[in-house]
């Protein structure tokens, strides 16, 4: 029985052709590999009705993942995170089918678990036996956890204005933790200088290896399986090194070959902070590829990338799905993170609730239709962010009342 059809590694840019079988990179041309599969094997055991019977997390649909041997399967039971139904919030901003997929309920809280899931795993399979990365924070918590549970060394660095909480998370679960005066390309020099002296370790960087990609495109499959098989209008997604939004589209492409899914595809829209906004500039400017953004800066740090690896695999997501692009306000999305805490009684991270100013911004331009079914990924909890949300609040003497309404 096939557990994984993985079958090589293609270059992004150029199409040749590599090996799965050893531990890999970039691609020669300095860009991501993608994982590849022989999905006529996979359609074998991998069916719509198989999965009906499988245990609900991302390994559901092992066939179109990259670990060979499930004995090397690192879990703590992530994916299949909750669609949820945004009644009074879709309301509010003319969209009736809005929907949320929650990704603030699976491990370590924030949707980096399902690539540090796949990622650490096949490290592990390939004979790796520590990982190191520089992260905006959740990344980092997510690849220290899961490398704790497959027994693995983890080396993480982190800009100092990296959330605290994501910080408590490297140390509790053992990981070599430093903190950069600086952003997260300055990390990233001190990881792969780092990376260079030390034998046995891989760098993890977003897409600088193939396989935290495949862990987040299972948030496409799971989203297809929850609709039954149809796929939404729109998904807005909050973009930063983009690895989401590029499995979203990838597992769309790959469930278009395995014939669950039709012609149509979704809407693509990457979502971008003001502060930080390169994939948004490069798409109105018609560019390939973006340019590193001055100055960048956001409260929805998770997106705080100047320059991402994967810029020209974005924006294609979006340009071949007829999606777009666009830049909110760190005022609106803290706005909007209040309020639909308010409406729905779910407090997500800023990063999430750029996408529901987002939503609001194109149905008012028209961009979405009052009649749509639209997606937006909320990408971690609002806990992880408490700095978000300001507590004043009276204080009552022991001796005093509750004022009445």
């Amino acid at each position: 029985m096939t557990y994984s059809a993985l079958s090589h590694l293609e270059c992004s840019r150029t199409g040749a052709r590599y090996d799965a079988d050893v531990v890999q990179g970039v691609s020669p041309a300095g860009v991501p590999l993608l994982a590849r599969y022989d999905l006529e094997r996979a359609a074998r055991t991998l069916t719509r009705e198989s999965l009906a019977g499988r245990p609900a997390t991302l390994w559901r649909y092992h066939e179109v993942l990259p670990v060979r041997d499930p004995a090397f399967v690192t879990t703590l039971g992530e994916g299949m995170t909750p669609l949820l139904p945004l009644p009074r919030y879709g309301a509010r901003i003319g969209l009736p089918g809005l929907l949320m997929k929650d990704e603030g309920l699976i491990p370590t809280a924030s949707f980096k678990a399902r690539g540090a899931a796949v990622g650490v795993s096949r490290a592990a399979e390939l004979g790796v036996t520590g990982v190191a990365m520089p992260t905006n924070g959740n990344a980092g918590a997510a690849w220290a956890t899961y490398a704790a549970r497959a027994g693995m060394r983890c080396l993480i660095a982190m800009p100092v204005d990296a959330p605290a909480i994501t910080r408590t998370e490297c140390v509790a679960t053992g990981a070599e933790l430093y903190l950069v005066d600086g952003l997260i390309g300055d990390a990233g020099k001190l990881v792969n200088a780092a990376v260079r002296e030390r034998t046995g370790y891989q760098e993890v960087s977003t897409l600088k290896e193939p396989y935290r990609l495949e862990g987040k495109k299972t948030m496409g499959y799971e989203l297809a399986e929850q609709l039954g098989w149809r796929v939404p209008d729109v998904i807005l997604y909050p973009t930063g090194g983009g690895v989401g939004i590029i499995g979203i589209y990838k597992a769309l492409r790959e469930m278009q070959e395995l014939g669950w899914i039709g012609e149509r595809l979704p809407r693509l829209v990457a979502v971008q902070a003001q502060g930080c906004a390169p994939i948004v500039e490069a798409f109105h400017q018609g560019a390939e590829v973006s340019v590193p953004f001055p100055d960048a800066h956001t409260v929805a740090f998770g997106i705080t990338v100047p320059k991402a690896l994967g810029d020209f695999l974005v924006l294609d997501a979006v340009r071949q799905t007829g999606g777009t692009a666009i830049a909110v306000s760190d005022e609106d999305l803290l706005a909007a993170q209040s309020v639909l805490a308010r409406d729905e009684g779910t407090f997500i991270c800023p990063e999430g609730a750029a996408c529901l100013v987002a939503a609001a911004q194109l149905r008012e331009s028209g961009f979405l239709g009052a009649a749509e079914t639209v997606v937006v990924l909320n990408t971690g909890a609002g806990l992880k962010y408490p700095e978000t949300i300001g507590v004043d609040v009276p204080t009552l003497p022991v001796s005093g009342a509750i004022p009445s309404l």
